[in-house]
């Protein structure tokens, strides 16, 4: 093999082992429409740590005009839940507040490891359809994931199945 032919190999060889190597950092979203909470579940179902960013879950653009019903009086129907963080405290670098009828979420994030999750129950309400106290996968469709850090951003949205999956680099 010639010179010019090796180090084209070579490069090509190189080239595939980084692009091989470059990690991936998924997080998966799920909501899940419950009597009388709701749940929203945030997974590190990737190899590195997400560290120093933050998570905002965005309602605004669902297809049904979700919002949160944290107090029993407002914007909710009927039924009302608070936040309440039922897993992964020790990955925020702080609880949010939410306030009724509020459509956005933002949790800040120190570090959470591959494999854990940050999960808590809410009560969501749909301000457009007919059965505004029970949300389904369809209505939360739209709505919105963004992850921030100072390097990066990605976002991702929610599908009828109620999950939305955010892919960044390590």
């Amino acid at each position: 093999m010639n010179f010019t032919k090796h180090l084209a190999a070579t490069s090509i060889a190189a080239a595939a082992l980084l692009l091989s190597s470059a990690a991936q950092a998924d997080l998966r979203v799920d909501f899940k429409e419950g009597a009388p909470k709701d749940a929203f579940r945030f997974e590190n179902i990737g190899v590195c740590s997400i560290t120093n960013s933050s998570i905002t879950l965005d309602l605004a653009t669902s297809s049904a005009g979700l919002i949160f019903d944290v107090t029993d009086q407002g914007a909710g129907v009927e039924v009302f839940q608070p936040f309440e963080l039922i897993e992964g405290a020790d990955a925020l670098a702080r609880v949010p507040d939410v306030l009724d009828g509020q459509t956005k979420i933002e949790l800040s994030i120190s570090d959470l490891a591959p494999g854990a999750a940050i999960a808590f129950t809410i009560d969501v309400d749909d301000t457009k359809g007919q059965r505004a106290i029970t949300v389904s996968g369809s209505e939360i469709e739209g709505a919105t994931v963004i992850y921030r850090n100072d390097i990066e951003k990605a976002l991702a949205t929610f599908s009828s199945v109620a999950r939305a999956s955010v892919t960044r680099a390590c």
